[in-house]
């Protein structure tokens, strides 16, 4: 299986690092987020991936080829025209793909011990189109599932902050749980080929305009360490948390 690491972002709220690097090199214990992400993933088996990058890009391509891709094999998808956000950039990549069964994604800035293996195995069991990591954490922003056979598959999307909803399968029972998504996912081959949405969009945006005709499960991962080190102070929280 192969991984898409999703680089290509601003960064912005790392400044003022990201004044001067892309996100994917801000350090954790001496090495960069990117090579954190890249050893994890080998601990499962996977050691092809794709970077998409943007910001900065030439420093991630350096880093890269300079140290052999820290052991794995790596491609790049080039936003450097213009950053694509998680959808888009998913989509450029596509061409990557075209022999995968299933596509890993993940955001460079998340450091997480969700066992990668456990959620694959589940994804093929379920048959899923699409299975987003997801915890019952606090969050701005929520994912919304009901349950289906055992299971649990997205219906909606939720900002409590803004109050905005999202339900775009009203046909679908109006009783549902609320999910954080960890920035984490696997998708089938298929689901490239249902992307229908050109340029800038967010991957969840893809999610919930296909849930209503497709399965888009959850894999819940409750308890395990999971930081979004989008901030200068959650890199020193990361230097704690995974010192190994």
């Amino acid at each position: 299986m192969k991984a898409l690491i999703l680089s290509a972002g601003l960064g912005t709220r790392l400044k003022p690092f990201t004044d001067n690097h892309p996100k994917a090199l801000a350090p954790v214990n001496g090495k960069t987020l990117l090579e954190h992400n890249i050893r994890n993933l080998q601990r499962f088996g996977i050691y092809d991936i794709v970077v998409n990058v943007h910001h900065f890009a030439d420093q991630i391509v350096h880093t890269l080829k300079a140290n052999e891709g820290f052991g794995s094999r790596f491609e790049i998808s080039d936003e450097t025209d213009v950053v694509l956000e998680t959808g888009g950039g998913l989509k450029k990549a596509i061409p990557f793909f075209l022999e995968e069964k299933n596509i890993l994604i993940l955001n460079v800035d998340i450091l997480s011990n969700i066992d990668l293996a456990k959620m694959l195995s589940h994804h093929e069991d379920s048959q899923a189109m699409a299975t987003l990591a997801v915890q019952k954490r606090n969050s701005s922003r929520y994912l919304l599932f009901r349950e289906e056979q055992e299971r649990r598959r997205l219906c909606g999307w939720r900002n409590v902050q803004t109050e905005e909803e999202k339900l775009p399968c009203p046909t679908m029972s109006p009783s549902y749980e609320e999910y954080a998504f960890s920035g984490i996912q696997i998708v089938q081959q298929a689901f490239l080929h249902k992307i229908s949405q050109h340029g800038k969009f967010s991957l969840i945006d893809v999610y919930l305009s296909l849930c209503c005709t497709e399965s888009i499960m959850a894999w819940d991962h409750t308890g395990d360490l999971l930081l979004d080190v989008g901030k200068p102070e959650s890199l020193e929280q990361a230097a704690v948390l995974f010192k190994n």
